[in-house]
């Protein structure tokens, strides 16, 4: 493990029941991994689905950008900012997600500029890609203080 969680909540902005990286396994300059044990003990699975519970697509996605934030955030220029979902484009799901997975979350800087970036993305169970898309970023101040 190189970066535990609370490492990662240094680097961004969330925190349970909204923090959907475990641990983070790889960094490269452009590319970063990490993992999600999916515990069956999450909130979402009481309504989604009763009886056949399974990770709603879109925390799939959410858990890719906070993956990708996790690399974003470590340049020194954006230490302290709060990054933001900007957009998604080409994104697929092609195996779902239950309790019991260990989710393997895959993100590679394509590009950014100044506070605009974008990253491909993957989430893998067991080798099989569960989710993979192309996601927009935007990096903006601190969170206000007073409350709004």
């Amino acid at each position: 493990m190189i970066f535990d969680r609370e490492r990662i909540k240094a680097l961004i902005p969330h925190r349970p029941p909204f923090l959907f990286v475990d641990r983070i396994v790889e960094v490269g300059e452009r590319s970063i991994a990490g993992e999600l044990d999916v515990t069956g003990e999450e909130w979402y699975f009481t309504g989604h689905f009763p009886g056949h519970p399974l990770m709603p697509g879109v925390l799939i996605v959410e858990a890719m950008a906070q993956t990708g934030a996790c690399l974003a955030m470590q340049h020194p220029d954006l230490q302290g900012k709060i990054p933001y979902f900007a957009g998604m484009d080409s994104v697929r799901f092609r195996r779902p997600v239950a309790p019991g997975d260990r989710l393997r979350l895959e993100a590679e800087m394509r590009w950014m500029r100044g506070r605009i970036g974008r990253m491909s993305c993957r989430a893998l169970v067991s080798g099989a890609v569960a989710a993979e898309g192309e996601l927009t970023f935007s990096v903006g101040d601190t969170l206000p203080t007073d409350g709004r």
